[in-house]
């Protein structure tokens, strides 16, 4: 079994790749820097929802409120991974 440590850098691991990952594409194709940033801003507000669920960090700093979500349909590319993910 791992421990919370492990855990944590495993997880830290695998946003380091998601981040060279959108850099790539960034770099590659151009992104707008909005797109850029809040897709950055995303993957940092899931990074420490995950640490908070393993007890290494405290709540997040939006002082307990919930952002507003628009109600959007995923991009098909996004639906076929996340039914990948959770079929396996």
């Amino acid at each position: 079994m791992l421990s919370k440590e492990e855990v944590k850098n495993l997880v830290d691991d695998l946003f380091e790749e998601e981040a060279l990952l959108v850099g790539g594409l960034a770099a590659v194709h151009g992104m707008g820097d909005d797109l850029v940033w809040r897709l950055m801003k995303s993957l940092d507000a899931i990074r420490r929802k995950v640490l908070r669920r393993l007890g290494d960090t405290g709540p997040d700093d939006v002082c307990g409120m919930q952002p507003e979500r628009p109600h959007l349909k995923p991009h098909p590319a996004v639906e076929e991974f996340l039914l990948k993910l959770r079929s396996a």
